[in-house]
């Protein structure tokens, strides 16, 4: 067959199969068109998940009638001054998105401009009728009815309505967060819809607009993101720690206004929070990359949901360097969604209901199981636990109620600290806080050359298999700055001849048994900063103190402090929480007084 020129409406339908792809990649064209108009309020209604109808209205520019005409033409823009692909400021560029609509659906287009007359123009499925006179104020009301109905074999490929509207709420939402100052409504016919009324354009009324979206919880526990190296800037929030979820669904970059998806972002994310967040759970947050658009390109991607950055590695670091420096501010900060949870249980009980919990616990290793039979470690720092467990008598000294975590009032069933501030009271989970603290130390003396080690007078031979010996025998160095010496001692077994000062009286054979498990379920591609930072996690949860351990009212309150103290103590290794805070007046309002 001899090489031909495709007609017109052939080659505006294949580029609507790149563009367009599902209903919400209409109303992304569109409502991207109205905030590139200058639109301060933008309308959404669809009907059937918008196969059968999407509106979209907007109070920007408009358009006079040369605009109007040429709007619907391929490649006719008015964004590309210069026809410069590397000087793009706005989000829409191409040209694509009407034409290609046109081709496949019934495409209305009503219009007016400052001073202008309402216009109209349809097309239909590629047929495109003259331009009539309309009735409207100045903005721009562009509806699509039929979609695909020129090519009904893309109808096949539709999802259920509720997942198309679901998509549809998605694309709305992203780009209400990014343009905070523009208010957003969507009406799917379902009950509810979307309202985000305009917000002020700095940091409060961008914290607002994403509390709508992200909810409540992250409202509370969001810190703010401000950074920048020469024309890069970053900004945006980040949530705490202990606000995390399963799924990275509540991670959203956004590059010069424009949503994207970039595998850049989560890889800078795990790298900026660590060891802070449990695997397999996803901390949440909303961060804005703004750069010169020459330094970025924005088109690699039929759809622009991805961008292409000239140097990767400065963006990259910008996020890590960001966020690490706002976690480490917030200190021992922990997440208030705790509190509420626990207050919804409080009041479940006292309902006679159940409650069920918010939080997957980490299932413990092997050795981390059977360490409840294991001799105590003494809580390093402090003194001799005592055997008077009892409430303090004594009332507290306004000193220590003006702290952050409080004074320490008594030990609650041995295991948890209860303290009290001046309007709250605080819980603590003694193991998980003192595991922290652990943690934290074997990692300052890694950084500050090695941990300090202790001759054992006999060394502890630990029975393994084979394997375990061999993976550990490898490592013999890594373990070494971590203060744990050991060699292989004839089949099946290796001698601990060292072990760290800081974890004191700690069950060495279920703490080598446990390394063995992190040494075969690690990754091998992994560096040996990251292999150590594991391996200390592991070694913290057998060096610290014990429920059921008796602790003295100095004991507790010295704990408090050096959580304080203490960056990321507000969450365990595993990521729990180490403590909740109870304000006063929710306690009043559950009883009633209030």
């Amino acid at each position: 067959m001899p090489v031909r020129q495709l007609p017109p409406e052939t080659v505006n339908r294949i580029a609507a199969g790149e563009v367009i792809e599902r209903p919400a990649s209409v109303v992304k064209e569109l409502a991207e068109n109205a905030i590139d108009a200058g639109a301060r309020a933008v309308e959404v209604v669809t009907v059937a998940g918008g196969i059968s109808l999407i509106r979209v209205s907007d109070d920007g520019s408009g358009m006079d009638r040369a605009d109007l005409e040429l709007c619907v033409e391929r490649h006719a823009t008015s964004k590309l001054p210069e026809d410069d692909l590397m000087a793009i400021a706005t989000l829409g560029f191409r040209g694509e998105a009407l034409p290609s609509i046109g081709s496949i659906a019934r495409l209305s287009i009503e219009t007016r401009c400052e001073g202008g007359e309402g216009l109209t123009l349809v097309v239909d499925r590629g047929e495109r009728q003259a331009v009539r006179p309309a009735a409207l104020n100045r903005g721009t009301r562009v509806e699509v009815r039929d979609l695909f109905s020129a090519t009904p074999a893309r109808l096949k490929f539709m999802k259920s309505e509720r997942a198309e509207n679901g998509a549809i709420g998605e694309t709305v939402r992203r780009l209400a967060m990014a343009h905070p100052a523009v208010a957003f409504a969507l009406n799917t016919g379902e009950r509810g819809g979307l309202r985000f009324p305009a917000e002020s354009a700095d940091g409060p009324g961008l914290l607002q607009r994403l509390g709508r979206i992200m909810g409540p919880e992250f409202m509370a526990d969001a810190l703010s993101i401000e950074a920048g190296r020469e024309t890069l800037r970053l900004s945006g929030f980040a949530g705490l720690p202990t606000l995390n979820r399963i799924t990275p669904d509540m991670q959203f970059l956004f590059v010069n206004g424009r949503p994207v998806k970039d595998r850049l972002l989560a890889g800078a994310v795990r790298a900026a929070y660590g060891d802070l967040v449990p695997r397999g759970r996803h901390p949440m947050l909303a961060l804005f990359v703004d750069l010169d658009p020459s330094d970025v390109d924005v088109n690699v991607h039929p759809a622009k949901a991805e961008v292409r950055f000239r140097d990767n590695g400065a963006v990259r670091g910008l996020i890590i360097s960001a966020l690490r420096e706002a976690l480490g501010a917030a200190g021992h900060r922990a997440s208030a969604e705790n509190a509420t949870a626990a207050l919804v249980q409080f009041a479940a009980a006292r309902a006679g209901t159940h409650a069920p919990p918010t939080y997957n616990p980490v299932t413990p290793s092997r050795a981390a199981r059977g360490f409840a039979e294991a001799a105590q470690a003494p809580l390093v720092g402090f003194a001799e636990p005592s055997a008077d467990a009892a409430p303090a008598a004594y009332a507290p000294s306004p000193e220590l109620e003006a702290r952050p975590l409080g004074a320490a009032r008594a030990q609650v069933h041995e295991t948890y600290i209860l303290a009290q501030t001046e309007d709250a009271v605080i819980l603590v989970d003694q193991h998980a806080a003192h595991e922290r603290l652990v943690y934290e130390r074997l990692k300052t003396a890694l950084v500050n050359g090695g941990v300090a080690r202790q001759l054992l007078l006999i060394p502890e031979i630990v029975e393994l298999a084979d394997d375990d010996v061999q993976r550990l025998a490898e490592h013999a160095d890594d373990l070494a700055k971590l203060g744990v010496c050991l060699e292989p001692f004839g089949p099946g077994a290796v001698a601990v001849r060292e072990m760290p000062a800081m974890l004191g009286d700690a069950d060495i054979k279920g703490l080598v048994r446990d390394l063995a498990d992190a040494l075969a379920a690690g990754d091998g591609s992994k560096l040996l900063q990251d292999r150590l930072w594991e391996i200390s996690s592991r070694m913290a949860c057998h060096g610290s103190v014990r429920a059921g351990r008796r602790l003295t009212a100095p004991e507790m309150n010295a704990l408090l402090r050096e959580m304080e103290a203490t960056e990321g103590s507000g969450q365990c290794n595993h990521g729990r929480p180490t403590y909740i805070e109870l304000k006063l007046a929710d306690i009043e309002r559950l009883f009633g007084r209030r």
